[in-house]
């Protein structure tokens, strides 16, 4: 009965392979060559080739193809896709006959070349259409491939390199090396990888090992560490670190813009998960601050998805700059290059404050972004603010910071923005809350005069531009605060009115504060011009007001502060203040007038013309009696009116 069975098996295993063997022997394998040339062209979408086919049939059979040539998608012209000419694939018969499974233990690619090619448009002659999937089934075993090549040009990416892949042998270990030279993003590209045995790529019990290094330009990559599955990219124990003198620089590397910034060095763990690309738990340096944090992509989407959760502990304002279109960073700023730290003397020396880099419309729609940053501890010269919130997200080219704030002691500025495109500009509405700001704090950053209290109020702004500089140029809104109770450096209040006296004896110490009885300040703007519609401190020694315009179209002041005593003071002058010049260079300078006061009474007697207006507006200073006089005689220069409720600001 056995051997009967087995005369069966042979006979229909034997029968067929006879044939096909005699047929071979006649006719050749060439005969295959029009059947797999169909298969292989209808399963890659395109057409393929093969000038020659070789079959040494046996349980492991060896399949020889000759002049394999894969040609371009339809439409496409020149050279072709890939050429092989000489491809060796060894085939299990046996377990296909067995069980009914594909096992190719070996391939072999001698001296492949492959030309990968798009278009400035974005079309590209090396996206595969594969028909009905791109998984076969099939084990595959080892790859090897001998002296391959792969050029490698990206019109829209400015790339054009080469790279030569090749596998070795090493200490007994297969490897593949892949070495690239060329340029990338209009830089010099150079780099090596060296991996794992293709052999393991479907192996989850062999982790794939990566070693990773790349130079473009003057940006460094390394990616270190393994990939349980490199075909799923999944479980992966990788180390990615990037230093480089701008990251901006990485926009053409990673696909997502970047503001510019100074130079950075920052290393965390690459993972693919749920078909996000994630960058978790780096950290590094960014200029003078430092930076951590965890930042998934999504690149699935027709716009990038990406999620970025950012933290630095001490934060120099400076190295931020980039994201509102200034130069980032100082002249000091360690590890800066020479072009760097003439861009930013260059920046310094412009006499212009406000930044003009227009804003790239199209880059806002380039993905969907969604960050959360904060910074424990500002740092800077002369910088009141101490800590920094920012909640941004960017959706279909839409830009919402909600909110981005500033702690100033135990106060607060805290701002929701919304920009929006409108063709090639921005159309920017904020609403500014001003929370306590502790007036202490904001005395400490000048290192000369002290103060305490706190000023609350609101502001808000609409404008239309396509950078910072030219929405505030074309601005309209306004800010209005207040401050009752505290006090200011007696040094202060007393310099603004020139009364030399008391300026001397409190830059002695005596006495070294003034006691504030209310602050008012309400400024107007209307396309571009800030006008102080009411500026006025009542403090124990004087009443100090403010007018005058600033225009932030032509970044020029024309301001005038006067300050009148409230008791006698030998050597006091009613003589104004004017401040002229830039916002970035003003200037101070007393004004004619040299009238000697006559006393108290003519201190008490000064009418402020500003105060008329007082009554309509709503500070946010509570209900406080300590401005009642301030705002009762305001309500009789405006005739009578009647005083609305005072509100706190909306948080």
């Amino acid at each position: 009965m056995l051997r009967g069975r087995l005369l069966i098996w042979l006979a229909l295993i034997g029968t067929p392979l006879l044939v096909v063997t005699v047929i071979a022997m006649v006719w050749g394998w060439d005969l295959l060559i029009p059947l797999i040339q169909s298969r292989a062209s209808a399963t890659l979408g395109r057409p393929v080739t093969i000038s020659h086919l070789n079959l040494s049939p046996g349980r492991i059979s060896r399949i020889t193809a000759e002049d394999v040539v894969i040609g371009n998608p339809p439409g496409w012209e020149g050279e072709p896709f890939a050429k092989v000419p000489r491809l060796v694939v060894d085939v299990d018969a046996w377990s296909y006959l067995r069980h009914r499974e594909l096992v190719v233990p070996l391939v072999v690619l001698e001296e492949p070349t492959l030309l990968a090619t798009q278009n400035q448009a974005g079309a590209a002659n090396y996206q595969l259409q594969l028909a009905g999937g791109s998984d076969s089934g099939a084990r595959l075993g080892e790859v090897q491939i001998n002296n391959g090549q792969a050029f490698v040009r990206l019109a829209k990416l400015k790339a054009d390199f080469r790279l030569g892949i090749a596998t070795r042998t090493n200490a007994g270990e297969s490897q593949l090396e892949v070495d690239a030279q060329g340029t990338y993003a209009a830089q010099p590209i150079a780099g090596r990888l060296v991996g794992g045995a293709l052999l393991s790529l479907r192996d989850p019990s062999r982790p794939w090992p990566v070693d990773l290094r790349l130079k473009n330009g003057p940006t460094e990559v390394t990616l270190v560490g393994t990939i349980a599955d490199p075909l799923t990219l999944s479980g992966s124990s990788l180390k990615l670190r990037f230093t480089g003198p701008d990251m901006s620089l990485l926009e053409k590397l990673v696909g997502i813009p970047i503001p510019k910034t100074p130079n950075y060095q920052v290393t965390g763990d690459l993972d693919f998960a749920n078909n996000r690309v994630q960058f978790k738990n780096f950290s590094g340096r960014l200029g003078n601050s430092d930076i951590s944090g965890t930042i998934e992509v999504d690149p699935t989407k027709e716009r990038p998805d990406v999620v970025a959760k950012l933290a630095s502990r001490k934060v120099d304002l400076a190295d931020l700059a980039g994201f509102i279109g200034s130069t980032p960073g100082r002249v000091g700023t360690t590890g800066q290059t020479p072009a760097q730290r003439a861009e930013v003397a260059k920046a310094e020396a412009n006499p212009r404050l406000l930044p003009d880099t227009p804003i790239s419309v199209p880059k806002l729609h380039w993905a969907d972004i969604h960050l959360e940053y904060k910074g424990q501890h500002i740092e800077g010269r002369s910088m009141p603010l101490d800590q920094l919130a920012v909640v941004l997200d960017i959706v279909d080219g839409k830009v919402t910071l909600h909110p981005i704030s500033f702690t100033i002691g135990s106060g607060r500025i805290s701002g929701n923005i919304a920009l929006t495109p409108e063709q090639n500009m921005v159309h920017t509405r904020a609403d500014i809350d001003f929370h306590r700001i502790d007036v202490s704090r904001l005395m400490e950053a000048t290192g000369v005069f002290k103060g305490a209290g706190t000023i609350s109020g609101v502001g808000e702004m609409d404008a239309v531009g396509n950078s910072l500089g030219q929405m505030l140029a074309n601005g309209n809104g306004g800010v209005r605060l207040g401050m009752a109770g505290g006090d200011l450096s007696a040094l202060l209040v007393n310099l603004s009115g020139l009364q030399f006296g008391k300026a001397a004896l409190s830059a002695l110490g005596l006495p070294n504060r003034t006691k504030v009885e209310c602050f008012i300040a309400d400024l107007a703007l209307r396309r571009g011009l800030l006008a102080i519609q009411a500026l006025v401190l009542d403090t124990g020694e004087a009443v100090v007001e403010g007018t005058g315009t600033v225009s932030l179209k032509t970044e020029t002041l024309n301001l005038q502060i006067r300050t009148d005593a409230k008791h006698f003071s030998i050597g006091s002058l009613p003589a104004p203040i004017n401040i002229g010049g830039t916002l970035k260079n003003p200037s101070l300078v007393p004004g004619a007038e040299l009238l000697a006061r006559g006393g108290a009474a003519a201190g008490l007697g000064i009418a402020f013309p500003p105060l008329a207006i007082l009554p309509t507006i709503q500070f946010g200073i509570g209900d406080d009696g300590r401005c009642n006089n301030l705002l009762t005689r305001a309500k009789r220069q405006g005739g009578g009116q009647q005083l609305p409720p005072n509100r706190r600001p909306s948080r």
